[in-house]
């Protein structure tokens, strides 16, 4: 029987093998990455709901539907405009225990996210409306040192779906120039005296991102007037401005 010849190997070229290297390399990297992050994700944040508290977050939200719907109902009649025309309104909780529809109102106020806060026109309608989201926000008449700070030092205007700082005047009339609005105090004007065209001005203001306020919130959702820290608080809200600015 005669001898077979030995196989010969295939010759791989260097720039083969390094990349090779390199692909495995990153591979290995990469899984770790992703096992820190699980790892990272089941930490001390990470919580496993038991079924009772599916159970109980669900009859919290139910609760907050009907306490929306007596809020209405009870108040309809002794609804008051305030004499000021103008209302800035304040998030002050976030999504725990909220019913989506909560959640819809809310967000028709542009109010998505805790301590954003917006410039309304008061009439009957807004009014009923804040009542039916009384828990998660208060509200009240600023004066014009409040909307000249708050324009100022947190003022950004929507533009394309961008937010965009108030920096150029430039930016304001080409949005806002039919209208007669040219700069930055034009729009302080049109908001602290709810000019015709209040709504296309609130409109060009993003939701105002506030800083948290120390010590001015206590997370009571009893009402302002009842030591609380939700609805009404007229005049009041200035001083809740200036914190969080």
């Amino acid at each position: 029987m005669a001898d077979e010849e030995p196989k010969q190997l295939n010759y791989i070229p260097e720039v083969i093998l390094k990349k090779r290297k390199n692909n495995e390399d990153w591979a290995i990297r990469r899984k770790q990455q992703l096992e820190q992050r699980i790892k990272k994700s089941k930490g001390d944040n990470f919580v496993i709901k038991k079924p009772e508290q599916f159970i109980r977050e669900f009859r919290d939200k139910e609760l907050d539907l009907i306490q929306m719907k007596h809020r209405t109902k009870r108040q309809r009649r002794a609804l008051v405009t305030p004499e000021s025309k103008l209302l800035f309104i304040i998030r002050i909780r976030g999504k725990n225990d909220m019913h989506p529809k909560t959640r819809k109102v809310l967000y028709s106020l542009r109010l998505r996210k805790i301590f954003n806060g917006v410039f309304v026109k008061a009439n009957e309608r807004i009014m009923e409306i804040l009542q039916m989201v009384e828990p998660f926000i208060t509200y009240g008449c600023p004066n014009l040192k409040s909307v000249k700070d708050l324009i100022y030092k947190k003022g950004l205007a929507q533009i394309s779906k961008q937010r965009v700082p108030l920096t150029d005047n430039n930016i304001i009339e080409q949005e806002l120039g039919k209208h007669g609005i040219l700069c930055i105090e034009d729009i302080v004007n049109e908001i602290a005296t709810v000019g015709p065209h209040f709504k296309e001005v609130s409109s060009f203001l993003c939701p105002f991102t506030l800083n948290r306020p120390e010590k001015a919130l206590q997370g009571k959702k009893k009402l302002y007037e009842n030591g609380g820290d939700s609805g009404d608080r007229k005049d009041n809200i200035n001083e809740l401005i200036s914190k969080m600015i």
